[in-house]
């Protein structure tokens, strides 16, 4: 049967701070796996140079992060399957050593149809680990405090090593593009190593008979739940207007007559501000009803970003950053956690999966429909990106009931 739908927090339940300090050493693995992989992730960033850099064009580069964007999507999906019948534990070390020999092939391979099938199946292996992890730290916790503790620590990580991989993938780059991606599979195995030896899959008791006939029939299951899909549309309209911050936010930087160096800034400014305070934030927000703080948050991030267009200096578009910042900081870690109260036990799997492939069909799909938006009109994105920050805090709120009668 379907997990306790979330009310208000409960008054008992312990800090914040307490709920962090509790946490198993299950989420602390997991979380550093992350951060090992997440250091080393070069390729989804560098393989546009490293292709271009070799003499393909543009249009080349394009197809390339295409193929790789859907099967990001098909990793997800994979990914939640294998992590309720493989298990946890197995399905992230699969991800890994897969991942890791495929990224080691690419710097040598030759024409750009097998550049193209790598580095497809490389979108599908180094996705397959996410709904396995975030089922991992569902399975080591039980109160909402202690959710959103678990997740906070996730994404920690997360921001952490991707700042660090950051600098660390610019440096090998002007290096050696064979090292770079080298060293990304060495992170990938090191990540999968980590996890098969340190991580151990929770005990899981045997399911009722209605709960066999659920897990059995998978995703089918899954999207008969109204309120996931819900929560699902909610995501895919909520990334697409975060994604504008790396699509529409340097195409205006640009009408406005400020150069990369600017654009950089202020991405850096998003970066600082995440790695300094998302934390803390999210313990602030834990004492209210996720569902309100989920409709806030997206309503600054979609405020943020429209405001944008009505910004042409640098200190007027570091405010507007800081805006959309505040709302990235307080929904990500709750949506996490949200989705795992939202979640049947015998279905965790699945339902991170289709949340992992909600959240890319948003993050792929934004860059398209943003800058096709902008070439009819800077005005037409700006407005496009108010309207469905909008619609994505709206989703968050529960569906009205049906008066009786």
């Amino acid at each position: 049967m379907t997990a306790a739908r979330p009310g208000l927090p409960d008054a008992a339940e312990q800090r914040f701070r307490d709920a962090l300090r509790g946490l198993p050493g299950r989420v602390w693995i997991v979380s550093l796996g992350i951060l090992v992989n997440r250091v080393g992730n070069f390729l989804p960033v560098f393989i546009v140079l490293y292709l271009t850099g070799r003499g393909h064009s543009a249009g080349a580069a394009g197809l390339v992060l295409g193929v790789s964007g859907l099967g990001n999507v098909l990793g997800n999906t994979l990914g939640g399957y294998l992590a309720d019948t493989l298990g946890r534990r197995w399905t992230i070390a699969l991800s890994g050593v897969t991942t890791a020999g495929l990224t080691a092939a690419v710097p040598y391979l030759g024409p750009l149809s097998a550049i193209v099938a790598v580095v497809g199946l490389i979108g599908v292996t180094s996705h397959v680990y996410r709904p396995a992890a975030a089922a991992a730290l569902l399975d080591s916790v039980t109160t909402d405090r202690q959710r959103l503790a678990a997740f906070g620590v996730f994404r920690a990580a997360m921001n952490t090593g991707a700042a660090l991989g950051g600098v660390a993938g610019g440096v090998l780059a002007g290096v050696s593009y064979t090292q770079l991606f080298l060293a990304n599979a060495a992170a990938s195995l090191l990540f999968g190593v980590l996890v098969a030896v340190l991580l151990r899959d929770a005990p899981r008791p045997r399911a009722a008979e209605e709960e066999q006939a659920e897990r059995a029939a998978g995703y089918r299951r899954a999207l008969a739940d109204r309120l996931l899909l819900r929560f699902l549309l909610m995501t895919a309209v909520a990334e697409f207007v975060y994604i504008q911050s790396t699509v529409g936010l340097p195409l205006h930087v640009t009408d406005a007559g400020l150069d990369a160096r600017d654009f950089g800034l202020l991405i850096g400014l998003n970066g600082l501000l995440v790695l300094a305070l998302e934390l803390p934030a999210t313990g602030a927000v834990a004492r209210y009803r996720p569902e309100h703080v989920l409709a806030a948050g997206n309503l600054l991030v979609g405020a943020g970003l429209a405001l944008t267009g009505l910004m042409t200096d640098m200190t007027l578009l570091a405010a507007t950053v800081v805006v959309w910042t505040c709302g990235e900081m307080i929904t990500s870690s709750v949506s996490y956690a949200y989705l795992g109260s939202l979640t049947p036990p015998h279905l965790t799997g699945r339902y991170q999966g289709l949340h992992g492939a909600a959240y890319t069909v948003g993050t792929g799909a934004g860059p398209l429909l943003g800058g096709a938006a902008y070439a009819v009109g800077p005005w037409t994105l700006w407005s496009l990106v108010a309207a469905a920050g909008v619609l994505s805090a709206y989703l968050c709120l529960p569906p009205r009931r049906a008066p009786a009668g």
